[in-house]
């Protein structure tokens, strides 16, 4: 891959990039050519501030457009865009790569670089930590989605110069106010982050008692599929004891004992399956991953969809350093989720548990914080 400056030759290449892919964590989703002809007439792609260049891949596709821009300060920023059908494929945390090499390495010896997203553009997010940017701020309701006419939350991103020159990565001490003072001691309970969440198909959220109806009858219906593997399965369900179950789970919720998740159809609004994460230690900051499907969804690829979405949460939001899947060998379709989102076999407990008077054994699945 490499970095090519843009040239004012190559304005409607520029436009046709701009305006024929979209771009949903930016101020305008889909630009139109009187903004981006205006935005070039300013300088604001080419200037003594700005620089752009054209991102291309080692088959010299242009796959990519980064502008640089306040280069008369010694903190400057950019504005990174990876073209639709390149998304996905690695090119964003190699492309931050350049930009840091190409910024430090100015005669001007630039002290940091910044770069600013939306709360949920996990991708940019992950991108960001994959290349040694260390997250530096948590801006509240900072960042406005014309399209939907809200705020969302902002986070900025930095390298420093020294971390650039020795290739390290030093973080932020986010409670520096209370160095050399005693710590409180740390109590779970106090913790805020999003009791929902979406996926590309799901929502996924804590669990209501009003969800005790669709949760029955998703068991009711799926018992001969659920049984071999789930003690909860073994014997039919009743209504009320799905909707008491419910209650203790939405409050070991809000307990932070238990942070069981439903998830349901963005589309349809249906109760697709249960997933969640179990046996905590808030210590270790470990968490398991357990999911069963209503029979009839299963094959759609639901609840791997579920699962990677929650395995993020768990690593975003809850800075998570450990995340197991625990399945029997024999459960095909629970260790095919696991290897599908690459949580790596750490071994086989032999003889470790007991069902319908039987040892089994249990596959141990996990991802560790990188």
């Amino acid at each position: 891959m490499k970095l090519t400056e843009w040239t004012i030759e190559e304005q409607e290449q520029l436009i046709e990039f701009m305006t024929t892919n979209s771009w949903p964590f930016h101020g305008q989703e889909h630009p139109v050519r009187a903004l981006i002809e205006k935005t070039i007439e300013e300088g604001g792609y080419k200037s003594d501030q700005v620089r752009t260049f054209w991102i291309e891949n080692d088959e010299g596709e242009q796959v990519g457009l980064v502008k640089i821009f306040d280069l008369q300060d010694d903190i400057p920023l950019f504005d990174l865009r990876i073209a639709e059908p390149y998304r996905g494929k690695g090119y964003g945390p190699k492309a931050l790569k350049m930009i840091a090499d190409f910024v430090f390495s100015l005669p001007e010896k630039k002290i940091r670089l910044e770069g600013n997203t939306r709360h949920d553009n996990f991708a940019m997010r992950k991108a960001f930590e994959r290349t040694g940017f260390v997250k530096e701020a948590h801006i509240r309701q900072a960042w406005f989605a014309p399209k939907e006419n809200r705020y969302y939350d902002a986070v900025t991103y930095g390298m420093t110069r020294e971390d650039w020159e020795a290739g390290i990565t030093t973080p932020v001490h986010w409670d520096d106010i209370l160095i050399g003072k005693k710590q409180p001691q740390f109590n779970p309970v106090l913790l805020q982050f999003p009791d929902e969440f979406e996926s590309e198909r799901l929502l996924i959220r804590a669990p209501r008692r009003e969800d005790a109806v669709q949760c029955y009858e998703a068991v009711l219906h799926s018992l001969e599929s659920l049984r071999p593997w789930l003690p909860f399965a073994e014997n039919k369900p009743e209504l009320e004891g799905t909707e008491a179950v419910l209650i203790e789970a939405a409050a070991n919720f809000q307990l932070r004992k238990d942070l069981r998740l439903h998830f349901f159809s963005k589309e349809t609004g249906e109760f697709i399956g249960s997933s969640g994460l179990h046996r905590i230690n808030w210590e270790v900051r470990k968490f398991e991953i357990g999911y069963w499907v209503d029979h009839k969804f299963e094959g759609k690829g639901y609840v791997t969809e579920a699962v990677e979405r929650i395995t993020r949460f768990a690593f975003e939001e809850l800075e998570a350093n450990r995340v197991e899947i625990r399945c029997d060998p024999e459960n095909v379709r629970s260790r095919a989720v696991a290897e599908r989102l690459d949580f790596e076999l750490e071994g086989i407990l032999r003889n470790d548990s007991i069902s319908k008077n039987k040892l089994r054994d249990t596959c141990v699945y996990a991802k560790i914080r990188q």
